[in-house]
């Protein structure tokens, strides 16, 4: 027995100590060549996410995947993929593709309206299939995952789901915050940033609406071993990999379109600017929220902000 523990401990020192290698390594390479290959660019996201998932026992080896999990894959079976859905991080346009790929359409992605990608029922979750039978998707097709900065994520949420005229959104939940927090209840403003902040932090992490969810919640990335993790911040690269590697048509790309097409995409400066609304409290608590998010996926957690000037310090990963 104590032989056993020793050999799982000395197995968990090698590949941690793997892990800070090929880090070194990876910094290296950027250092010497600007332009790093892709494959190492995945190589290094992996053992970033492995070993972090390790040292904070996040692989639980369920024997059945939980339903709210599967809930958020979507499958299709002509390219043999697998799609983690993750709200605010492009989610809407890889349905598009994915729907296009299971009708075997050759129609531009942005022809396909929104309204439609949320509604039908053509394109399949992994939640509708048996257990056995998602296990074995799970172990034969392309497993994708693209994720976020967190902070941006959250503030993108906001402004779509709050600032727009979604009758769940800008009525119920924003009614629920308003009753939280203000004393006017039937106030017609709208929910501000900071009491939006708050509300999320009267919450479960594990119990929060989707679109502002942990990221590491939603698709369990320690367990589902994902083929190929993406970023928001590099989506051009990564999705035009994802699509060579399945096999999609020549023709097909991630499409640069916005819902909301008159208004800014949420960058930099509009993450800072809606950040600088906060307390140091209240970014520091948010910051406690998300910081799985930051360590898995390889996001700066120690964001620099003078409140009160403009020389704040962001800086951003690849």
């Amino acid at each position: 027995m104590v032989h056993k523990r020793l050999k799982k401990v000395f197995i968990l020192l090698i590949f941690i100590l793997g892990s800070l290698l090929s880090g070194m390594f990876y910094r290296h390479q950027i250092k010497m060549y600007p332009k790093e290959d892709w494959l190492m660019r995945q190589v290094y996201r992996k053992d970033i996410l492995n070993s972090t998932c390790l040292m904070n026992n996040l692989s639980y080896s369920q024997s059945k995947l939980p339903h709210d999990v599967a809930r958020q894959i979507f499958v299709e079976h002509n390219h043999k993929f697998i799609y983690c859905e993750v709200p605010k991080v492009g989610c809407t346009n890889w349905k598009k593709i994915i729907l296009l790929l299971t009708m075997n359409l050759s129609r531009e992605i942005n022809e396909v309206h929104d309204d439609l990608i949320h509604k039908t029922s053509l394109i399949k979750r992994l939640s509708s299939y048996s257990s056995d039978y998602q296990e074995k998707l799970l172990t034969s097709y392309t497993k994708v995952m693209f994720t976020r900065d967190p902070l941006e994520r959250l503030i993108s949420a906001y402004r779509d789901k709050l600032l727009h005229s979604e009758p769940y959104y800008s009525i119920t939940v924003a009614n629920e915050i308003k009753a939280m927090f203000r004393k006017n209840k039937n106030s017609t403003e709208r929910v501000t940033f900071q009491e939006f902040v708050n509300f999320i932090l009267t919450q479960n992490q594990e119990k929060l609406d989707i679109h502002w969810r942990p990221m590491f919640l939603l698709c369990d990335p320690c367990d589902i071993h994902y083929d190929i993790m993406g970023k928001f911040e590099t989506v051009v690269q990564d999705s035009e990999r994802v699509l060579r590697n399945i096999g999609a048509p020549e023709d097909m790309h991630y499409p640069n379109f916005k819902k909301y097409s008159s208004e800014k995409r949420t960058s930099d400066d509009i993450t800072l600017a809606y950040l600088r609304k906060l307390s140091s409290e209240q970014i520091q608590k948010i910051k406690e929220m998300y910081k799985m998010d930051f360590a898995l996926f390889n996001y700066p957690y120690d964001l620099q902000m003078n409140l009160n000037e403009t020389d704040t310090v962001w800086r951003k990963r690849p």
